[in-house]
């Protein structure tokens, strides 16, 4: 099948996230002016450079005068940091249940039962039970094109200042992915978490290719 974006495709639910997969999961916490702790998870994140690292993450909200209307948007724009926090298959529930549309000032930690860890560099706390955190200093916001009438797409864009990696995921100097059991988004409500991997080297000479 063929169809432009643009016109209805005629499937029972929108392909193009089932085709973009898996999408690592952001995991992202923040506090607002008064410090109070927000969390939620975007399945439009990613790295996007690593001298110096940075990540992004994308939030799709109601534009208002004073803002994104989402909290975490808002408050990585306003305090200029946050914190991405790994998401794997101990913390499925959790992290699902944070998606949950909690009124402004709300702290979805409580609401889990996750407890925190304070972090080294910024404000925002760290999810405890989560074995890998990225400490970011806010560096961009870039506001997206978006077909949703009184809504927008902001990218946030976040150089990562400090990694905590807990040791026991640390194997002969290696991060062990499959002891991590990473989750990740796939299209609809489905997910996928990181049990195997493969590895594939390189090939080397041949030519002055990218």
């Amino acid at each position: 099948m063929f169809y432009e974006t643009s016109q209805p495709h005629g499937l029972a639910r929108n392909p193009f996230k089932a085709c973009v997969v898996p999408r690592p999961i952001g995991w992202i916490s923040t506090v607002d002016g008064a410090g109070r702790v927000n969390l939620a998870p975007y399945s439009f994140f990613n790295a996007v450079a690593d001298q110096p690292p940075m990540v992004m993450f994308t939030s799709n909200s109601k534009k208002e005068v004073h803002g994104p209307s989402k909290d975490t948007a808002r408050n990585a724009v306003e305090t200029g940091e946050f914190v991405f926090n790994i998401a794997t298959w101990d913390l499925r529930m959790e992290m699902n249940q944070s998606s949950a549309p909690y009124d402004y000032g709300v702290s979805e930690p409580s609401e889990t039962g996750l407890a925190l860890a304070p972090s080294r560099l910024v404000k925002p706390p760290r999810i405890a039970a989560s074995p890998v955190h990225f400490e970011c200093r806010t560096w961009k916001t870039v506001e997206l094109p978006c077909t949703s009438e009184g809504h927008e797409n902001l990218m946030v864009i976040g150089e990562v200042i400090g990694i905590h990696i807990d040791d026991a995921v640390i194997k002969d100097g290696l991060v062990d992915v499959p002891s991590i059991r990473p989750i990740a988004r796939l299209g609809y409500m489905d997910y996928a978490v990181i049990d195997e991997v493969f590895s594939i080297q390189r090939p080397k000479g041949g030519g002055n290719g990218a």
